[in-house]
């Protein structure tokens, strides 16, 4: 999962939105995303452990983004001095953190149901804005948290020995806690500076984290020069793990972050955030297609419900939801982690 950058950029007078345009590119931008998390999940079966792609993710969208902005536009990504230490809490737990856990979940759960799992994040935005910050909220939250649990509920079919893995269970609930973390510090940071500099800021510390409990001289090589057939449908064909780990961070992360942040120039981030609910429906239809993890009518049901509440959440909380990240980074959160 994977997340987008919680303002917009400001709209100059010489610059002409086209809603439609950004409509194609947020849409383009949610089946990336969407898409990354089969692609994630064939990485980690041909054993890349989830600390491990987490790290090498973070680092080479840092690296990426240097790379594709520094040259032509380095002014974007300066900040103030005194802005560091929040970008650094939100490429902690909105970058390293949410993907770790992320990966960890989709290792060992189903892509929808660890995918749904996170994406509850703005409803527990929602419960701490009224709960804790005693801020006022409509009382349509309440709906939002009971539509969740039921599609929850629906979704991991709790009245069966479905068998879910435990940890996977919990690395999912931890990535939406991570994502509701990132969402209401972002509501503060977003705003005040362009949406390319957060990204890249968010991912340098991320990187930096990795480089601190994952240094690059400590992974495991083996797994990455080797060559791993692509699962599923696509069983017959291989590839280098290498060449798959470049395809989570180019197609599955700088693409769609970019597009994101293309999109922000033409529609609201309401909007951007509100069609990046698409990222959950793509990532079980391709897992569905590709890897033959299919859900059953009950399961699908739920996870409608389950977006149905997270939707009513956001409309609630002003907030937008990983459109990751995000995971999924500012921008369309599904933290930088999907």
């Amino acid at each position: 999962m994977t997340t987008a950058p919680p303002a917009t950029e400001p709209t100059t007078a010489a610059h002409v939105a086209h809603p439609g345009r950004g409509l194609v590119q947020v849409t383009a931008a949610a089946v990336l995303f969407g898409a990354n998390a089969s692609v994630s999940k064939v990485v980690l079966q041909a054993g890349v452990e989830p600390r491990q792609l987490a790290a090498l993710r973070c680092t080479g969208v840092a690296l990426g983004l240097l790379l594709l902005v520094g040259p032509t536009a380095g002014a974007r990504l300066r900040v103030p001095w005194r802005s560091l230490p929040q970008l650094a809490v939100l490429g902690v737990v909105g970058a390293a953190l949410i993907q770790w856990f992320y990966f960890v979940a989709i290792d060992r759960l189903p892509v929808g149901i660890a995918i749904l799992v996170e994406f509850t994040g703005p409803v527990l935005v929602a419960l701490w804005v009224r709960l804790v910050l005693r801020e006022q909220v409509r009382p349509v939250v309440w709906l939002a948290l009971g539509l969740s649990l039921v599609g929850l509920a629906l979704v991991a079919q709790v009245w069966e020995d479905t068998r879910l893995d435990a940890l996977g269970l919990a690395a999912a609930t931890a990535a939406a806690a991570c994502l509701a973390t990132f969402l209401l510090l972002g509501r503060h940071t977003g705003g005040a500076h362009d949406p390319v500099a957060v990204t890249f800021w968010m991912f340098v510390f991320a990187a930096l984290f990795w480089l601190v409990v994952e240094p690059p001289w400590s992974i495991d090589r083996g797994p990455l020069t080797d060559s791993t057939t692509l699962l599923g449908a696509l069983d017959s064909f291989t590839l280098p793990v290498w060449a798959m780990v470049l395809a989570v961070i180019g197609l599955g992360t700088l693409a769609p972050y970019a597009l994101d942040l293309a999109a922000l120039r033409h529609l609201p981030a309401a909007t951007v955030g509100a069609v990046g609910m698409l990222e959950p429906v793509v990532a079980t239809a391709v897992a569905w297609a590709w890897l033959g993890q299919s859900l059953g009518a009950v399961q699908l049901l739920g996870g409608v419900v389950v977006l149905a509440g997270v939707g009513l959440a956001q409309a609630a909380t002003g907030t937008v939801a990983p459109a990751r990240s995000q995971r999924r980074a500012t921008g369309r959160f599904g933290a930088p982690g999907r």
